[in-house]
């Protein structure tokens, strides 16, 4: 079983000038900030997170937190799922819910906006591509880009 450092919401506490010595927990205790820190995010992202209720770590002190293994799942979750689109309110309907109808509800909003935006990019690679291929001048001008971007138009409805 892997070895899970502490994680607090806050960076470690410098005291006498030096930092004190980060030691590895033993499985199943709580993560270091810096185990986090992977996912690129600052404390105050965490700390908003909490208020939304996206994240509820144990309190050690007023201004630490710590975060088990399960907390790092759900800051993954939390990142894939504003990646593809979600907002936080919907992350948390999602998270929070224990109605499964209504997650998939909310599953079925970004699938259909997600579906919609890569159709999109698609459309717009397609664009690329064909003006890639053009050796023109100005490659607006040639009959045939303009005939791909007529397309790409009635496809997207742009």
């Amino acid at each position: 079983m892997p070895v899970v450092p502490v994680l607090h919401a806050d960076p470690p506490a410098v005291r006498g000038g030096a930092r004190r010595r980060r030691t590895a927990a033993r499985p199943g205790r709580a993560v270091r900030y810096a185990r986090v820190r992977r996912f690129g995010l600052p404390a105050h992202v965490l700390r908003h997170w909490e208020a939304m209720g996206l994240l509820s770590p144990t309190r050690v002190r007023a201004d630490r937190r710590r975060y088990d293994r399960d907390h790092l799942y759900r800051v993954a979750v939390i990142l894939r799922a504003k990646e593809a689109g979600f907002s936080l309110t919907d992350i948390r309907e999602m998270i929070a819910t224990g109605d499964p109808e209504a997650r998939r509800d909310v599953l079925r909003r970004r699938h259909a906006d997600l579906t919609r935006r890569v159709a999109q990019a698609r459309s717009s690679l397609h664009m690329i591509e064909c003006a890639l291929a053009r050796d023109h001048e100005d490659f607006t001008g040639c009959a045939h880009f303009q005939r791909n971007l007529e397309k790409v138009e009635e496809t997207t409805g742009a």
